[in-house]
């Protein structure tokens, strides 16, 4: 057994056995992380998802479904879905601002390209 117990394990106020599912995707010293997926997915759920995972995609998993928790917490209608609209219609804009630029940079160009040089010396 651990002499720390992992975040998990603290929350649901239990024994933290040494080959514990969440010790190493929810550190003691970060409660809030699983606090969140515990909140919106289970405790159980979330232990059968790491399971059925190899070792070595456990770790990603476990920061997605900390993202989507806390999206689903912060936005509960649009939950990661919300997040990716923003950043869809933030994307727009910039694309529209860097359309913008360009054209007005050509403008420039062409209008500097128009201009003549006097010769005051003929």
């Amino acid at each position: 057994m651990n002499s720390s117990r992992c975040a998990a394990c603290k929350h649901l106020r239990r024994r933290c056995p040494s080959d514990c599912i969440f010790a190493p995707y929810f550190p003691s010293n970060n409660p809030r992380r699983f606090a969140y997926v515990h909140k919106i997915y289970g405790a159980s759920n979330v232990g059968k998802i790491l399971q059925d995972l190899p070792v070595s995609c456990r770790a990603q998993a476990a920061d997605t479904l900390c993202y989507e928790a806390y999206c689903r917490i912060k936005d509960p209608v649009y939950g990661c879905a919300g997040m990716v609209s923003v950043l869809h219609q933030q994307l727009n804009v910039a694309e529209c601002q860097l359309a913008t630029v360009k054209a007005e940079v050509a403008a420039i160009r062409n209008d500097s390209a128009a201009l003549t040089v006097p010769t005051w010396f003929d």
